[in-house]
């Protein structure tokens, strides 16, 4: 992500809450795909950093970092999604994720932007087969031609 970019996004998280974050999306890279994660959810946005690896976790769970002071997990969201591995880069990014009192660190390929997408415009995933499920993903939201693969943040903490 460049500085540019970078500002940008840090101007949109830091915006006040009454009512304004509402069905605004912080929207990002995995592969070729663009996700989204509902704004509200989203503490800030830094570089990847030296991340200390934990015993035992599991393979989607890279370790922790400290962020001025606090230690937070790291999950990499490739692995996690199962999408493979990628190399990290300089547009490779960590979402720090807020959900209730619970802090998680996301690594994505590269943060894109802040869009809105009213809610009349997110539908369900599709289901295949009654019994598989999309754990993670809350819906599909439609912005322009394209289609934003809408992460439930909640889920992330929950599985």
């Amino acid at each position: 992500m460049n500085r540019e970019n970078q500002e940008a996004v840090d101007d949109e998280i830091m915006e006040d809450d009454e009512g304004i974050q509402e069905n605004r999306f912080l929207t990002f890279l995995l592969g070729s795909e663009e996700y989204g994660l509902e704004i509200n959810f989203v503490k800030e946005v830094v570089g990847i950093q030296k991340i200390t690896a934990i015993p035992d976790m599991p393979e989607y769970i890279k370790g922790v970092f400290n962020l001025r002071g606090q230690v937070i997990p790291i999950m990499d969201a490739r692995a996690r999604f199962c999408l493979g591995q990628k190399e990290y880069n300089d547009r490779t990014c960590v979402i720090v994720v807020d959900v209730g009192d619970s802090q998680l660190g996301l690594i994505v390929d590269e943060v894109k932007d802040v869009l809105e997408i009213p809610e009349e415009k997110i539908v369900a995933p599709p289901r295949i087969q009654q019994s598989e499920k999309n754990e993670f993903v809350r819906g599909l939201g439609k912005h322009d031609d394209c289609v934003k693969i809408i992460i439930d943040a909640e889920a992330l903490f929950d599985h």
